[in-house]
């Protein structure tokens, strides 16, 4: 009787075990659909530059394209480095100076006015009409480069994390007058702290936009050379009618926008999933 007993507690307990469709399904399904969608989409491509027979030189076919990458990866390499170094360069500068200059303008709202408007300046004029002053007053090209892509990735993440500094909950401002908190150990322990998510989102448009601004700037300079990025290599293959490498390029940057926007997500992520609640999953 008793093995009769602890063979149906085995069972329930079986039944009531979930299984692995219930716990891995939603993050399969996750993975599985933009796959299928993007092979769809390629199937597409395929059909229509063989329906249509398209020359190579106006749409060339899915095949082409993977041949083209790998004959001419000794070219498009070094570029893909060039753009990456630039980019990830300038996000960091733009981190550290939005981040710095958020606090320094939340802590007096003089300064605030007076900073904020140069921001506001720098921000809405195009990268493009001033990319040739920079060019005339830097050292180098790649410097210019990095100065376009800094300035574009700053404001969005100096507006996000001013935004958040200035929205913390005012109880927990009072409560810290209350005891007799130092400025200092109120921006530490409270308003950092509460910016948090503020400033992820902020991380992630000017990641984005850093690299963006890395590509147009070298559109508007007009780099060549060894020390080119990817996008004098479409200008390169476009003057040359070499759309196949062309493709190639553009399917490069994709991955390398994709992967920054996978890496700045899953940093917010790791910050923020454990008490956010635009990170936490909902029961119901």
């Amino acid at each position: 009787m008793s093995d009769k007993v602890s063979a149906m507690q085995h069972d329930d307990a079986a039944y009531a075990k979930p299984g692995f469709w219930s716990r891995h399904g939603e993050t399969i399904l996750k993975i599985a659909i933009p796959i299928a969608v993007l092979a769809f989409l390629v199937f597409v491509w395929q059909a229509i530059v063989v329906i249509y027979q398209t020359p190579h030189y106006i749409l060339p076919g899915p095949a082409l394209v993977v041949e083209a990458f790998f004959e001419d990866w000794g070219t498009l390499a070094p570029a893909l480095w060039v753009t990456t170094k630039i980019t990830f360069i300038s996000l960091g500068l733009a981190l550290v100076g939005g981040v710095g200059l958020a606090v320094i303008m939340v802590q007096s709202r003089w300064i605030e006015t007076a900073l904020y408007p140069i921001t506001v300046i720098l921000q809405v004029t195009p990268i493009v009409a001033i990319a040739p002053l920079i060019l005339i007053y830097t050292p180098t090209t790649q410097v210019a480069l990095l100065i376009c892509a800094f300035l574009v990735a700053f404001f969005p993440i100096l507006s996000n994390m001013a935004q958040g500094l200035k929205s913390v909950d005012h109880n927990l401002l009072n409560l810290f007058e209350l005891y007799g908190a130092s400025r200092w150990q109120t921006l530490v322990h409270l308003k950092l702290p509460a910016s948090l998510p503020y400033f992820m989102t902020g991380l992630r448009i000017g990641g984005g936009l850093a690299l963006i601004a890395a590509v147009v700037a070298e559109f508007a300079a007009g780099s060549a050379g060894a020390g080119s990025g990817l996008a004098f290599r479409l200008l390169e293959s476009q003057y040359r009618l070499n759309i196949p490498r062309l493709f190639a390029a553009l399917f490069m940057l994709a991955c390398l926008g994709v992967a920054i926007f996978a890496l700045t997500s899953f940093i917010a992520w790791l910050f923020l999933h454990r008490w956010h609640e635009s990170s936490l999953k909902r029961e119901n």
